[in-house]
């Protein structure tokens, strides 16, 4: 059965439209980002993650986002050109988008309410929330800024 997650419409760093369906995969980890903050750093981790389980099925995906403490105050190509040179980032960017409010891209409005965050806020409270997308759209699980990447490592080679 096709979910309707994948379906939804997202734009590239550099400008193509597509869906989530463009990327086929096992596992998808969406993340939303942002160059100065104080999880930037993860953009290490989520390429190591990137590299190391790519082949066998892993997409980890990268969704710019200004909203918390204006942390990303960039251009597409001043965010991609940081993340390359700066992490080697070679994993799929996004254009810039909301992840809360009236303006929240339909992808991250979907992810919340398909895996709330603590206490069932479906709110994101920071930069670098992911979301651990597996069995085509059926399990959905959110994990919090702090959360780093290569604590997921468990978990992906389990849906792997």
């Amino acid at each position: 059965m096709h979910d309707p997650l994948f379906d939804i419409p997202c734009v590239t760093i550099d400008g193509r439209h597509g869906t989530l369906a463009d990327y086929p995969a096992k596992v998808l980890l969406v993340v939303n980002t942002a160059s100065e903050c104080g999880f930037t750093p993860q953009y290490k981790g989520l390429e190591e993650l990137w590299q190391r389980y790519g082949e066998r099925g892993l997409v980890v995906l990268g969704f710019p986002c200004n909203q918390f403490g204006r942390q990303e105050p960039g251009s597409e190509e001043q965010i991609a050109a940081f993340c390359e040179r700066r992490f080697g980032v070679s994993f799929p960017l996004f254009a810039k988008v909301e992840v809360n409010g009236g303006d929240a891209h339909p992808l991250f409005v979907e992810l919340k309410k398909r895996a709330p965050g603590l206490l069932g806020s479906k709110a994101i409270k920071w930069n670098f929330t992911k979301f651990l997308i597996a069995d085509q759209g059926r399990k959905v699980k959110r994990y919090s800024s702090s959360t780093a990447p290569q604590a997921l490592v468990g978990e992906i080679e389990a849906l792997l």
